[in-house]
């Protein structure tokens, strides 16, 4: 049961990491004028 524990808890820490380069993703395209500043994500 501790090694699902763990599976889990790597899983939870790469959606993080993965949610982070998103949002970093989103605000360089609207800085560099690809996406528009009112982009709102579904």
């Amino acid at each position: 049961m501790e090694g699902l524990a763990v599976v889990g808890f790597v899983f939870d820490m790469v959606g993080v990491v993965a949610l982070v380069r998103l949002e970093k993703l989103t605000r360089t395209l609207k800085e560099k004028g690809i996406l528009e500043e009112n982009y709102k994500e579904e």
